[in-house]
Parts: structure tokens; sequence; C-alpha cells
């Protein structure tokens, strides 16, 4: 087979089905062997940061490995952006690609699609970077790099080959895929410990990050026995239902945090307790003296140097808070209050209300959309103010760009979210000014029938801009105000279907009747520009 065959037979042999991507010179090998392989779909993308975005979709809906293939050089420089998401939220992202040919490597010839050192610009990114250079080592170096995508704290990985290598014949054996995921072990006395500071401990807060998404069950059975409220930011939005006596918003546990003696932090950098509620400015290394005590659980033993807890519990998150959860229960400890939490979820609630008209459209959202359907948040008014004002039932149904903040992420992310789960309704929310970076995807929606709905929330601007300008830099507006195509005539001419809503009123029967079709359609809301709240007291402190 072909080393291009190779590859595609090794990915599959780890799981891949989908793979996004651009066809081009260095990899038409790979792209031959999905066109003759029935065990692959191909979703071809319009440009290569869509592809990537759309593998990380996939991977955030479903935890399991996404995976695109493009060019390198520029097709790998374009895809960055996405590589760099993937890493900062833990989503494991196979890269596919090529290379310039074998003898030229490190020559500086300026082969077509060269970088320098592609390698060394791609293992600065992603979590693990390699070359197959004999393709009778596909099977093992692929099983390498999933074996390390999904190891410890999970994150993206690229597997390069040569083009003449690619295209060559070779005689290969694919066996296999990687069976082995490495995990540490749960310590006995790290446990203890953690137990002994939950006997002592009045009003506890569970804050979960993206690290917790598959321990949902072992969380609120932790949370169920302490009384204790569960909250989280972005990535770890839906471990515990927000409509359950336990789960709430950041803004219910701002009210919380006060009076929390005892924060356990699943899977979580505590983003939101120590810099958004501290100082965003100044992340200190640990605690603040004479604040909540601190239990960490997270399966990166680095992120305990990063920022230190009381009580480290190096494991991972479904192991580690099973064990806690057994161990704790035998202290004789007095769960806590729920009527505490309960008023401050009501108080919560009352507080919001007045961030409009966002909150308004995102109830009207939540009423519409199943509670197993897929919300994909973006940086704009309303994504903001979904971060604490849209509730999240399910676990992976939020789904977001994390600490990395790539404006414009959200569209295609999207679609490799609808192209992962075809049978659950999918939402992408986004402004004007977001959606132009990867419109030109709607084409990849028509074209491939994925029946995403994208709710585009005109406001003729980039509103986060507008506000910091007007508010810091004495209304010197540069680059914030926007002139925007007609977005329903822009979809029509894709062959998507279009419509323009101006209230909460009307958004309602019209993303029931997108849901209820099923069709790729994009949904305009016209917003008076600058005319929405700021959502920001709600996010820092």
């Amino acid at each position: 087979m072909t080393g291009g065959e190779a590859m595609l037979r090794a990915a599959v042999a780890n799981g891949i089905d989908t793979i996004f991507g651009l066809p081009g010179a260095q990899i038409y090998p790979l792209f031959d062997a999905i066109y003759r392989s029935p065990d692959v779909k191909a979703i071809i993308s319009r440009h290569e940061q869509g592809a990537a975005y759309m593998a990380y979709g996939y991977s955030a809906a479903t935890g399991r490995p996404g995976a695109f293939a493009v060019v390198p050089g520029p097709g790998i420089l374009n895809s960055s952006a996405a590589l760099c998401t993937a890493q900062a939220c833990n989503k494991p992202v196979l890269c596919m690609t090529g290379q310039i040919m074998s003898e030229f490597l490190g020559k500086g010839r300026g082969h077509l699609h060269e970088l320098p050192d592609q390698l060394a610009t791609l293992a600065g990114i992603v979590k693990h970077a390699d070359r197959i250079d004999d393709p009778a080592n596909t099977s093992a170096q692929m099983n390498r790099a999933f074996r390390q995508m999904l190891s410890g704290r999970p994150g993206p990985a690229s597997i390069e080959m040569c083009w003449d290598t690619m295209a060559k014949s070779w005689d290969v054996v694919i066996g296999p895929g990687n069976f082995t995921i490495d995990r540490p072990a749960v310590n006995d006395d790290e446990i203890s410990d953690a137990a002994e500071l939950i006997a002592n401990a009045k009003n506890i807060m569970i804050m979960c990050g993206g690290g917790a998404q598959h321990a949902s069950v072992e969380v609120r059975e932790l949370a169920e026995m302490l009384g204790a409220s569960v909250t989280s930011f972005r990535s770890g939005r839906g471990v515990v239902s927000e409509d359950s006596d336990w789960g709430i918003s950041s803004a219910a546990a701002q009210l919380l945090w006060p009076d929390t003696d005892l924060l356990i932090g699943i899977g979580s950098r505590l983003e939101m307790q120590y810099m958004r509620w501290e100082s965003m400015a100044h992340y200190i290394d640990r605690p603040p003296e004479g604040g909540a005590k601190l239990i960490r659980i997270d399966i990166d033993p680095k992120e305990m140097q990063r920022f230190r807890p009381d009580v480290a519990v190096v494991a991972d998150a479904a192991d580690a808070t099973r064990a806690l959860t057994e161990r704790a229960g035998k202290t004789g400890f007095k769960p806590g209050d729920l009527d505490r939490i309960a008023e401050a979820k009501a108080q919560a609630r009352k507080n919001i209300a007045e961030i409009q008209p966002q909150m308004a459209y995102l109830d009207t959202i939540r009423e519409v959309l199943p509670r197993d359907g897929y919300f994909v948040e973006e940086l704009c008014q309303v994504g903001f103010t979904s971060n604490f004002g849209f509730e999240v039932y399910e676990p992976r149904t939020y789904v977001t760009t994390g600490y990395q903040g790539t404006l414009g992420y959200g569209f295609p992310t999207a679609i490799g979210v609808k192209a992962a789960m075809p049978d659950r309704a999918v939402v992408s929310i986004i402004g004007d000014g977001g959606f132009m970076f990867g419109m030109p995807e709607l084409a990849t929606a028509a074209q491939h029938d994925i029946g995403l709905i994208t709710i585009v929330f005109n406001n003729h601007s980039f509103g986060n801009v507008r506000r910091d300008q007007q508010l810091k830099f004495d209304s010197n507006l540069i680059g914030a105000d926007l002139d925007n195509p007609d977005f329903v005539k822009l979809a029509e001419s894709f062959g998507v279907a279009g419509y323009r809503v101006e209230s909460p009123d009307e958004l309602k029967p019209a993303l029931a009747k997108a849901i209820d079709e099923d069709k790729p359609a994009i949904i305009e809301v016209l917003i008076e520009r600058g005319s929405e709240t700021s959502p920001w007291k709600y996010i820092h402190r």
C-alpha cells in the first residue's frame, strides 16, 4: 500500500471514522486512500482553519479524537489557531499532513509549502509531533500518537510524512490500534488528606473544568453526599446539571464564594476563583491566606506546581472523585445547606435578568433547544453572557474555546459538532464580526448537508472593542464598527435557509422550525449597535 494509505488505515485502527480537510499536492495519496476507504467519511472544508476547528468540534462533542488533513507549510499555519485551542482545552485532535520530498528535508531549497522546521513549529503548539520516515513503522508511530493524545492530560498531535514516502507503495502491515491510556493511580494518602479537609468544612464548593467532563456520575455523587454546590465557568459546564439541587451558574457561585470554606477543584485551572474573582492581572501561585482551603484533583502533576493547593490529588477525575466519595463518607461529615444554594440560585437568576437583550434571547434558545442539544458559544455579547446565563444540563453540550478566546472559532467548530452528532440539535451563536471569520464554511455545511443552525447576532460591530474604546479611550472608535452583507441573502446564495428576526418572540418560531427541518440554517438577529448591557460584572468580580 502507499504511505498515505498506511497512515489512513492506522488512523482507522484507532477509531477515526471522519476526516475533515482539504486535499493538496503533498497529501494526494492520503486523500486517494480516503476516497477508496469504506470506513471513513470525508468532509471537505473551504479553509484549513475551518477543517481543524471542525475536528476540534468533533472531539469536543464526543470526547474521542477528531482528525483533519491539510497540506504542510501554509496549511499547517492556517490550522495552528485550532491546534492552539485544542491544546488549551485538552482535546485529542489529530493533524495529518505531508512534507516536502525526503531528500530535500533541511536543505532550505524552497520547495512547495516548505517550512524551515515544521516539526519544531508544531512541537511548540501540540502535545506530540512526529514524522513517519519508514512506512513499516506506521502502526507503531500512529499508535504512539493516540496514546499521547489520550494519556494524562489530553491534547492534540500531528503526524507528517514526506511527499515521496506517502506516494510510494510499500510492504506494510497495519496492526490493531492503541489500547493503552496512561493515567496515574489514586494515592490513598492524598485521598485521606482531602477527606480530612472535608470533615472540617461547612460550606463546600466544587469547581469543575474540562477534565471532569467524563466524571459526571462521580462528581454528582460527591456533591449529593456533601450537599456541595457544583459550578464551572466554561469547559466544565454540564458535568452536573444546572437544574439540579447542586448545579449552579458562575453568577450564583459568586454569591456563595465569600462564605465558602473549602473549594474542590476537579480538572480545572480554577481561573474563575483565583483569576477572575481575585486578580486577573496577578495570577498568584496559591490561594490567598485566610480564604477557602483548596483541594485539587487533576491528572497533570504540573498543575499542582502552577497553582499549589492545600491538598493535591494527582489522578484521573473519575477515579479520584470516586475514591474521595468513599473515604469522605466514612468521616461522619455533615452535609451542607441546600437552602443556601437554592437561595443563591434564585438571587443570581434575578440579578442577571438585567443583562438585556442577551438574557431574553438566551432564555428563548434554552426553551426551544432540546435538553441534549449542543450549544456552541462564541466571543460576542450573547456568548459572554451565556457563560453564566445559559443553563446547561448534560456533559459536553456546551462547547467553548476556553482561555484561548479564539474569535471566529465557533461556526466551523459547530459544523464539526453537528457532523459528530447528526441526530442532535446543534446551535451556534456568534456575532457578526466573528461569523465573517469562517463564513465560507457555509459552503461546507450546504455541500455536506450538515444541519447546523447558526444564530448571527448582528450589532454591526465588534461589541467588546467598541465598549472598551468608549470607556477607556475617549470614544476613539477604530476598527469597532462594521459594514455587513445582507446575511439572509448571503445564506440563500449558498442554498441555505435564511431568517431575520428582531426580538426573542420572533426568534422562537424561527429556531423551532430550523430544528425541526434539520437543515443548514442562518438566523440573523438584528441588535441595535451599542445597545447590549455589559455582562462583565458577572464574569470579573
